[in-house]
């Protein structure tokens, strides 16, 4: 049985940094493209960040370049969301996602946990 966990939210002060780690289970994900996503109460989901399986290219939205880095851990099964300046408008519960079906469409989806930065 697939298994995507996130860990690391909480919450953090305006300005502030967050690390979300999310580990893979039940097989390996080093092949396949993985993302976050971020619903915040009241609004659809929204992508956050991708990265690809080959060569490691990456992609973000523009609410969040420049703040955000995704990056993986092949040898842990393991992709990373680093969060830096951290403001009121992250406050969402944040998805990783594996295996990419077209557009924003992902076969794997982890439970979500819960980021709420404080002003």
């Amino acid at each position: 049985q697939v298994q995507l966990v996130e860990s690391g939210g909480g919450l953090v002060q305006a300005g502030g940094s967050l690390r979300l780690s999310c580990a893979a289970s039940g097989r390996t994900f080093n092949s396949v493209t993985k993302a976050w996503f971020r619903q915040a109460p009241g609004k659809e989901r929204e992508f956050i960040a991708s990265i690809l399986w080959s060569g490691g290219s990456t992609n973000y939205a523009d609410s969040v370049k420049g703040r955000f880095t995704i990056s993986r851990d092949n040898a842990k099964n393991t992709v990373y969301l680093q969060m830096n300046s951290l403001t009121s408008e992250d406050t969402a519960v944040y998805y990783c996602a594996a295996e990419n079906m077209g557009g924003t469409a992902y076969k794997y989806w982890g439970q979500g946990t819960q980021v709420t930065v404080s002003s």
